[in-house]
Order: structure tokens, then sequence, then C-alpha cells
């Protein structure tokens, strides 16, 4: 009996001695807590848009490509320079200088006809006059800079600032603000201020003010200013209405008399 007792003991003990050591060889894997706060909503990180998409490419995309064009058809009376100033000579008789010097201008008297009309603009009164100063101080510096740095003559012979077109440049500038501003509410708004801007530099061609690359340059120059205007605008002023509450409306006040009603609701 006690043989059996001891061989049953001998047996056990091997038997454990056999599990223990590959037990004692198994640790539980502790915790990772290296990257514990690295990302704790899960949220996969933001990745760089490519450069084709970005917002920079888009703004300056289009003006390149009209500025570029000017710049490799500035050629004086040759070229399609010359071809467009025949047709446009043979087509068109020129006109009053004074209707160039006050179209250019038509599209700011529509955005604020817009505005009085009681339409929302994109930014408020404030920040729009901040973007139109911005856009402005853009344009002069750069298309009179050009200017002098071209030195074109101009088709009539009058000076040597011909490239490129600033009545041009003015106009897109200011059609492409109001675009901006309204083409959430009608794209028709951009039109009519495109339309406006494109009969400023036919009028160029048409009084031999400017060269066909001179207002196709003009133009380039005139909506990249408004872009870098936008593109570096970060709305100090906060984006509060302020005055947007203004209506225009027709009124009738007897006795024949008739006239506009405009009403202001100021912003709480």
């Amino acid at each position: 009996m006690r043989s059996f007792l001891v061989t049953r003991f001998a047996a056990a003990m091997l038997l454990f001695g056999a599990i223990h050591p590959v037990q004692a060889q198994v640790k539980p894997t502790p915790s990772d807590t290296t990257k514990k706060y690295a990302n704790p909503g899960g949220v996969s990180a933001p990745s760089n848009k490519p450069f084709l998409k970005s917002k920079l490419f888009k703004a300056v995309a289009i003006p390149a490509v009209l500025i570029t064009y000017g710049a490799i058809t500035a050629q004086g009376d040759a070229g399609i320079n010359h071809d467009a100033r025949t047709f446009v000579q043979k087509q068109f008789r020129p006109v009053n200088t004074m209707i160039d010097n006050t179209v250019i201008f038509l599209p700011y008297v529509e955005l604020g006809a817009v505005a009085l009309a009681g339409v929302e603009s994109r930014n408020d009164r404030i920040n729009t006059l901040l973007i139109i100063a911005k856009g402005e101080a853009i344009m002069l510096a750069s298309t009179f800079a050009v200017k002098y740095l071209a030195n074109e003559t101009r088709p009539n012979g009058a000076d040597n600032l011909s490239f490129p077109s600033g009545h041009t440049a003015q106009a897109f500038l200011a059609a492409s603000i109001v675009h901006t501003e309204f083409r959430d509410k009608s794209q028709w708004y951009g039109v009519g201020a495109y339309t406006i801007a494109t009969s400023v530099a036919a009028l160029r061609m048409i009084n031999d003010k400017h060269w066909q690359s001179d207002v196709v340059a003009g133009a380039g120059f005139g909506i990249l200013s408004a872009h870098l205007a936008y593109l570096s605008h970060r709305n100090r002023w906060g984006r509060k209405s302020i005055g947007r509450d203004v209506s225009m409306t027709p009124s009738y006040f007897g006795n024949g008399a008739s006239g506009v009603s405009i009403s202001w609701r100021p912003s709480k």
C-alpha cells in the first residue's frame, strides 16, 4: 500500500513538473499604451488635397491661362492682334471714350443695387468693402507694374502702356466679386456682370485703345486680383450680419407722386 502511494505521488510530481514549465513560459500580453491618446475618437487623419484640387489652383488656373495667352500673342500690329484689329475696324466705328470710363464700374452698381433689393450676399457689407479695397490694390499694383515692364505701344500710338488693359482688368475684377457674392443665390448675377465686363473689353478694342492680347490679359489680371483678395481675406470683422436687412421697393404716395421706399432693420 505504501509503495502504491509513493508511486502515485511520484507520477503526480512528474506530471506537474512537465506541465509547470509550459505554464511558466506563457505570459499575458501587456496592453499597448504607447498610442493610447494618439486618436481617441478613432477619426482618420485628414489627408492633404492634391494641388490640382486645392483652392489656390482653382483660383489661379483660369487667370493664368488668360494672362499667358495675352503675353504670347502680344506682338504689336502682327499675328492675331493685326487680324483682330482689322476685323473690329471693319465692323465697328469708334464711340465716345466716356462710355469706356463709365461702364467699367457698372458691375459695382449691380452689386449695390442687388444688395439694396434685399438679396443676401456671401459676406456682410463691411467685409465685402474690405475685399473690394484689397482687390483694387492688387489689380492696380499688378497691372501698372506690368504696363511699365512690357512697354507695349497702343494701337493708336498714344503711349507705351498698352499691355495689359487696365479698364478690362477693372471691369473683370468687379464682375468676379459680384459673381462670388451672389452665385449661391443665382448665377445670373454673375452672367450680367461678366457681360458688362466683356463689353468693356470690346469697347477698348473698338476705340483702338488696346490690342486683343491686352484685353484678354486684362481680364486675367482682374479675375486673379479678385480671387487673391478672397483667398487672403480672413473675415476679421466676424460673420455677423451688418446692415443686411435692407430692402428697396417702388412706392406710390398719391397725387401722382411716386418714388422708392427703402427700409432697414438693424441686426441684433
